[in-house]
C-alpha cells in the first residue's frame, strides 16, 4: 500500500514500521502533551478568577455605579474570551499537532474542529486576540473622559499605545488571513 503526499496519517499497519530516526522525530510530538495539560490547569485558574469576579459583582450590585458594573462585566467577558482562546489552543493544537481526538461522532464536537488545521487555527487565534484586545480597549475608553484626573489608571499616552497595538493586531490578522489565502490559492491550482 502506497501513501500519497496528501495522506495526513499513515495506515496503522505502517505506523510501527518506521525507521528509528523518523519514529523518534514523529514521536517527539508527544512532548507537547504536558504543555496542553498545563493550559488546562491555567483554564481552571481562569474559572476561579471568573467565580471570584462574579461574586464581587453580586456582592456589590446595589453599591456599584453603572460604570463600575460595566467594568466588572467587561472583566468577566475578558475572562470568558481568554478561556475560549485557551480551549481553541488546547483542543485545536492537540488535534493538529499531537494526535486525533476522534470526536467525529460525538454530539458536542465543536463545529470549527471538523475543519481545523494549522492555518485555520492561526486565523482563529488572531481573531480571538483581536476580540480580547477590543475588550481591553473598551474598558480603557470608559475612562477616556477622565484622562489626566487623579485615580484614573490610564494616561493619554497609554491609551494611544493601546490603540496602536490593537490596530497592529488587526493588521496582523489581515496579513495572516491574506497570506493563508494566497497559500491556499496556490495549493488549489492544478499541478502540471
Amino acid at each position: 500500500m502506497s501513501m500519497s503526499a496528501d495522506d495526513s496519517i499513515p495506515p496503522r499497519e505502517l505506523a510501527g514500521k518506521l525507521r528509528p530516526l523518523p519514529q523518534l522525530i514523529f514521536s517527539s510530538r508527544w512532548l507537547q502533551l504536558p504543555l496542553y495539560l498545563g493550559l488546562i490547569v491555567a483554564q481552571g485558574v481562569y474559572v476561579i478568577l471568573f467565580v471570584k469576579e462574579l461574586w464581587h459583582l453580586v456582592l456589590g450590585a446595589t453599591a456599584f455605579t453603572e460604570q463600575e458594573i460595566m467594568l466588572v462585566v467587561l472583566g468577566l467577558i475578558d475572562v470568558v474570551m481568554i478561556s475560549n482562546l485557551l480551549t481553541m489552543v488546547i483542543v485545536g493544537g492537540y488535534e493538529t499537532f499531537v494526535s486525533r481526538l476522534e470526536l467525529e461522532k460525538h454530539p458536542d464536537q465543536p463545529e470549527w474542529l471538523s475543519h481545523v488545521n494549522a492555518s485555520v487555527l492561526k486565523i482563529k487565534l488572531a481573531m480571538a486576540i483581536i476580540g480580547i484586545s477590543s475588550i481591553h480597549l473598551l474598558r480603557t475608553f470608559i475612562y477616556a473622559g477622565s484622562l489626566g484626573k487623579e485615580g484614573v489608571p490610564y494616561t493619554e499616552t497609554g491609551v494611544m499605545w493601546q490603540v496602536i497595538i490593537h490596530a497592529l493586531f488587526v493588521l496582523s490578522a489581515i496579513g495572516i488571513a491574506y497570506v493563508e489565502k494566497l497559500g491556499q490559492t496556490a495549493y488549489d491550482k492544478p499541478h502540471h
